[in-house]
């Protein structure tokens, strides 16, 4: 047989066409800026919901971008780029459909781990998803005339794959799906892309076959027992019922006590810095009197709820980001809203633009994603705000949590001091200690009029906490050389490290 009868004889492979490769380059493209996003969900119950975890999950992303092209690029060019396709897509499948199973059972058993096999689930099908791009970017070379063109558009095509990815993650998937359903079904779609793309290339899908047997098994691992009753769209959320009190339930978001409620008895004040709130509202106005009220935060609603119970008429809004949140509020715990109680799904800065002016009595700021307040709310900016919705002789009351030297807390009460005339902060002694070992709850208050700090001790001992309150020059000593937050420079992340080991505070 001649040279020229066995060329004739070879099969003739079909070219990769515009649209098809448009369409790998696209998907996969769009595929790891989905698992990107939705690592920051998986990751943030262990790492918390922090400046560092993102800036953790954008570097890991990146990197894995960068060695996926790299290494893509090489293997087009040692190897036949038709017989690593659907291999690709595939293997990278299956990786994502075990990132669930692999992050959260790190991260039940050995905490510091997570933060090692959390970058690992997203550095390799990252990697695996951009080695596409260089492979089909090699098939669809074919004459150096055309080398910009066919490069360039596909890195254009690329592009705007990752920004649909981004756009539909941050607006619908992470919204409509629970973040396992989420990567195990765009697994699921990557596995079944590659089942396809071995077929078009008439390699035959037999090859694929083991690859879709493998898949029950990732999926299995997957949907394994998680310890969510819910996946919101900011939390893993939990209601655990108290084993020494019938009607106690206690809401866990992202493995930390959030809120606790007594669904017989909303008098009863679990957390003692709810406690020292309500004792807060206590010199707010007379005994029973009715106030208005607005909460940046609403996570079980605890307070708002006593305030109803304690002072008929209160009318109190409250700000909720997380709608989530809100449903289980109302299907598990108990919350019955109304004229007198409006939960407003929002962002608490955004909610507070809407607040008339000198309209509030009371303000409570209780907002956090896992022990970080949001930063935008903690700024001399949105501080003034604040000062702006209160009433001439209104208060604003602050739940901060902090540890070590305490240098968030700190900066806050530096903060309010900036923005309002009359500055206090209660907390237990060893709290405010600010020493490597210290940390907790702090409460903040503030307002325009000479706050009764006597009273506000003596409403706490009657609550039965033994919490100190600091004004004046010891309040001066104790804030020291704190800076000051501003939109322009509020880094609330960095002034809370180091966290206490596998914290789980309220």
């Amino acid at each position: 047989m001649t040279v020229e009868e066995g060329a004739a004889a070879a099969p003739i492979q079909p070219p990769l066409g515009p649209r098809l490769a448009a369409a790998l380059v696209f998907g996969s493209s769009g595929a790891v800026l989905v698992v990107e996003l939705v690592s920051l969900r998986l990751l943030a119950p262990y790492l918390g919901l922090t400046l560092e975890t993102s800036t953790l999950v954008i570097g890991i992303a990146l990197a894995a971008i960068a060695a996926g092209a790299w290494l893509g690029g090489r293997a087009a060019d040692s190897t036949d780029p038709r017989r690593l396709l659907a291999p690709l897509l595939a293997a990278s499948g299956i990786a994502v459909s075990l990132m669930p199973v692999l992050v959260r059972g790190v991260g039940e058993v050995a905490g510091a781990g997570v933060f090692l096999f959390g970058a690992l689930a997203i550095l390799v099908p990252g990697a695996l998803l951009s080695a596409v791009s260089p492979i089909v970017a090699k098939l669809r070379l074919s004459d150096l005339s055309d080398t910009g063109s066919v490069v360039g558009g596909l890195s254009g095509i690329g592009t705007v794959g990752a920004i649909a990815g981004t756009v539909l993650t941050g607006f619908v998937f992470v919204s409509a799906f629970p973040v396992s359903a989420l990567l195990v079904g765009l697994g699921v779609l990557l596995v079944l892309a590659a089942v396809a793309l071995e077929t078009h290339l008439r390699r035959g899908a037999r090859r694929a076959l083991p690859v879709l047997l493998l898949l029950p098994g990732a999926l299995g691992a997957a949907w394994g027992p998680g310890d969510c009753d819910v996946e919101t769209v900011y939390h893993c959320a939990r209601v655990v019922e108290d084993e020494n009190r019938s009607a106690g339930r206690l809401l866990v978001l992202d493995g930390i006590r959030h809120s606790y409620i007594d669904l017989e008895d909303p008098t009863h004040l679990e957390f003692d810095y709810v406690g020292a709130l309500a004792a807060v509202a206590d010199t707010v106005r007379p005994a029973k009197e009715p106030l208005t009220a607005y909460h940046l935060g609403g996570g079980g609603l605890t307070l708002p709820r006593w305030l109803a119970h304690e002072r008929p008429g209160t009318t109190s809004v409250v700000s909720e980001i997380d709608a989530g949140v809100l449903e289980v509020d109302v299907e598990r715990l108990g919350l019955v809203t109304g004229p007198q109680l409006e939960v407003r799904v929002e962002d608490g800065r955004v909610g507070l633009r809407r607040i008339a002016d000198a309209s509030q009595d009371l303000v409570v700021g209780d907002a956090f994603g896992g022990l970080s307040i949001p930063w935008h709310l903690t700024t001399r900016e949105a501080l003034t705000d604040v000062r702006r919705v209160l009433a001439v002789d209104g208060t604003y009351a602050a739940n901060l949590i902090d540890f070590g030297t305490l240098g968030f807390a700190r900066a806050e009460l530096a903060t309010l001091r900036s923005v309002f005339e009359y500055v206090v902060l209660a907390a237990d002694p060893g709290t405010v200690a600010r020493d490597a070992d210290g940390g907790g709850n702090l409460v903040a208050v503030a307002s325009q009029s000479p706050i009764d700090t006597g009273a506000l001790a003596s409403r706490m001992v009657e609550r039965g906490l033994d919490w100190q309150v600091l004004d004046g020059a010891a309040l001066d000593a104790w804030i020291g050389d704190a800076m000051v937050l501003t939109d322009d420079h509020a880094p609330v992340d960095q002034l809370l490290t180091p966290y206490p080991p596998q914290p789980r505070l309220p």
